[in-house]
């Protein structure tokens, strides 16, 4: 009887996001163009060597990182990639790691379930509305009074509608966000 190796992080990420990030040869640019890449722990093109690495340790250095929560996801790492690769996406599919192997820092708790608010609100309606997403955002994360006089400020100037909006399509949304949990499910 042969075994099975297991797969490696790289393997993982692969088979998460089509990303090869063998390919990867360090050139640095998704670092240099990352707005984000002077706040977070681990550099983008770091992540990518990470993943290359693997093994346990890469692993768990990757999944408590902060790197991979402050990832905006403006794709600035992507569009510079001369060999086209997707590092955006990779850092996704730690994200997902760590919070599937409850790995996720305390200090990123919050950033989590922000992803949460806005993703439950966006299957619910079909867009981003601010009043539902800040009200289930506050509940969840226990950030209840950290930007409470902003509200008044918002609202005087019509930059917070009251009445969230919603799509024509939202059976179409409900529909993906089923998939993707069915997705989830069979892993």
């Amino acid at each position: 009887m042969t075994k099975t190796a297991k797969p490696t992080l790289a393997d993982e990420v692969r088979e998460a996001t089509g990303v090869d990030v063998a390919e990867c040869y360090q050139c640095g640019k998704c670092t240099a163009g990352c707005p984000m890449a002077r706040y977070m722990d681990i550099t983008p093109s770091q992540i990518m060597r990470l993943v290359q690495i693997g093994g346990e340790e890469a692993r768990r250095r990757l999944l408590a990182s902060t790197a991979i929560w402050s990832c905006v996801g403006c794709l600035t790492c992507t569009q510079r990639c001369p060999k086209d690769l997707d590092p955006a996406a990779a850092i996704d599919a730690l994200r997902e790691m760590a919070h599937r192997e409850g790995t996720v820092p305390h200090e990123q708790k919050r950033v989590l379930a922000f992803h949460k608010a806005f993703l439950k609100i966006v299957q619910h309606t079909g867009r981003m509305s601010e009043v539902p997403l800040t009200g289930l955002y506050k509940m969840t994360s226990g950030d209840l009074f950290s930007d409470v006089l902003l509200a008044p400020v918002m609202l005087a100037k019509g930059k917070l509608p009251l009445v969230p909006r919603v799509i024509h399509g939202r059976k179409e949304i409900r529909r993906i966000f089923k998939a993707c949990l069915r997705k989830e499910d069979e892993r």
